[in-house]
């Protein structure tokens, strides 16, 4: 007769653990939104001097060191300057246009002529599906189950009749 309370106490433990990981990774999942959006054109435009003002150290306006992107966006490089410029594997002659496709995630540091540091940084981030998603509860709700099936066996021990 101590199995079916035995049995119910996991069972209770684990649907709270679960529950718990729901709402945690909803949360987490409600601020990374915009990393799960669908890919995208995004485009930089190089504004006529900047070859000018990357010689003499400063930093354009309206150029981020730094930009995040989704598996799949494509960054659209317009060139309104009178000097060629190059950003990682693309060349992009004076008043032409180039793209680059971003198929793998990862960090990266492409060499850039078009900001005063010599280098920009580009995040491509892997889309949040709902995979991921599910993967996520599943990794935070099966061990706080399990934990607190623990937890409630030290407890409150099943009293045997």
């Amino acid at each position: 007769m101590v199995k079916r309370p035995l049995v119910l106490r996991i069972g209770l433990a684990m649907l709270i653990g679960l529950v718990a990981g729901i709402l945690i990774n909803e949360i987490s999942y409600a601020f990374l939104r915009e990393d799960s959006r669908p890919p995208k054109q995004i485009e930089i435009t190089i504004p006529n001097g900047t070859g000018d003002l990357v010689a003499a150290g400063q930093q354009p306006p309206g150029i981020p060191e730094n930009m995040s992107f989704v598996v799949g966006d494509t960054l659209v490089v317009h060139n309104l300057d009178v000097v060629d410029h190059q950003l990682g594997p693309m060349w992009i002659p004076a008043g032409s246009d180039a793209s680059l496709s971003l198929e793998i995630a990862g960090q990266y540091a492409d060499q850039c002529s078009f900001v005063s540091t010599k280098y920009l940084n580009l995040d491509v981030k892997a889309p949040l599906t709902f995979a991921t998603r599910l993967y996520g509860i599943a990794i935070i709700g099966i061990p706080l189950g399990i934990v607190l099936a623990l937890y409630a066996a030290i407890a409150w021990p099943v009293k045997k009749n």
